[in-house]
């Protein structure tokens, strides 16, 4: 054989490797600076709203979940990955989820449990089951539920880590509780009590937008989660208008992020199409069933939490028969 007869050969090689053969052109550093960049309306508003506190807030959150993350992967001699921006979402999220009087210090416990508990513990990024930055908020509220329901009027905040604010109910508890709605604008652009990331229902939106343009979010599941407790707050409020309206639920606590930037964590959700519809359905009828008969004021972190352990049982429901497989 001769020497170009065996060039020839070696360029005829099939070339074999692992699943999966069809590949993304988005890198997971890519879809985490897009997230990170979809949350900063939702952030500037957090911050206008409660100043300074906001600031330190997102700020701890932020570097403690960068931090424990690194720390994590050089005591178990795993790659260091916190360039990849997946812990700095953790922390942004973590942070829009706590209410603005928040500690720090209980911010920085939360942030640890989001990583090491959350995340570390099965593995890292692309092997957790539960969204980091809501089972850390589960575990703080169960630890610290006083802290966790104290809500703050925005532009009140005086003194940083203190209470030296006015306290005030959150729309849904408000409604729930007291049958006191509060008025659409005030949810749509802002100036209620609540989190920090759940004050600014166009924040939210906007960001979302940028998220669907750049097509680092699916919208099935926003659309069925939303889309569901919409139908289904509008059924209730016929019959029940102290309820609160459709809009009411829908622009008020934390459905928006929730549905928007927590359910849509591509590793805690499912991967097939139709699953990710049952996925967004059982959210918003758990949503639905919590604020209604529940007696919580608000159920979206729990509807994700308990979505995302029945993730792994939707994905083996809904698996595509192999092409060519008998029915």
């Amino acid at each position: 054989m001769t020497a170009e007869t065996e060039e020839l050969a070696e360029q005829r090689l099939l070339e074999i490797r692992t699943s999966p053969h069809i590949r993304s052109p988005l890198a997971t550093p890519q879809v985490m600076r897009g997230v990170l960049i979809a949350l900063i309306p939702a952030s500037a508003a957090s911050i206008y709203f409660f100043r300074i506190q906001a600031l330190l807030l997102i700020l701890t959150s932020v570097v403690a979940c960068m931090g424990v993350e690194a720390l994590c992967q050089f005591l178990l001699k795993r790659p260091i990955s916190v360039g990849d921006g997946s812990a700095a979402v953790t922390g942004l999220l973590l942070a829009l989820v706590l209410p603005p009087g928040l500690p720090l210090y209980y911010v920085a416990l939360g942030a640890a449990f989001a990583i090491i508990i959350g995340k570390q513990i099965f593995g890292g990024l692309g092997y957790n089951i539960f969204n980091p930055a809501l089972i850390a908020r589960a575990f703080l509220m169960a630890a610290f539920p006083g802290r966790l329901t104290t809500w703050l009027e925005p532009f009140t905040l005086k003194v940083v880590g203190s209470v030296d604010a006015i306290t005030k109910a959150t729309p849904l508890a408000l409604m729930k509780f007291y049958s006191e709605p509060t008025p659409l604008k005030n949810l749509f652009f802002g100036n209620v009590a609540g989190s920090l990331g759940e004050t600014c229902a166009l924040a939210l939106i906007i960001g979302a937008a940028f998220l669907l343009i750049k097509g680092y979010m699916d919208w099935r599941i926003p659309l069925s989660y939303l889309g569901i407790v919409f139908i289904l707050s509008a059924l209730i409020w016929k019959f029940a208008p102290g309820s609160g309206s459709p809009l009411f639920h829908l622009l008020s606590g934390g459905l928006l992020l929730g549905a928007l930037f927590m359910a849509t964590d591509p590793v805690t959700s499912p991967v097939t199409k139709t699953g990710r519809w049952l996925f967004g359905i059982g959210a918003g009828l758990l949503v639905i069933i919590i604020r209604n008969w529940g007696g919580l004021p608000e159920g979206v972190m729990y509807s994700i939490l308990l979505m995302n352990a029945v993730t792994p049982l939707i994905n083996r429901l809904t698996k595509p028969k192999p092409f060519g497989a008998a029915k």
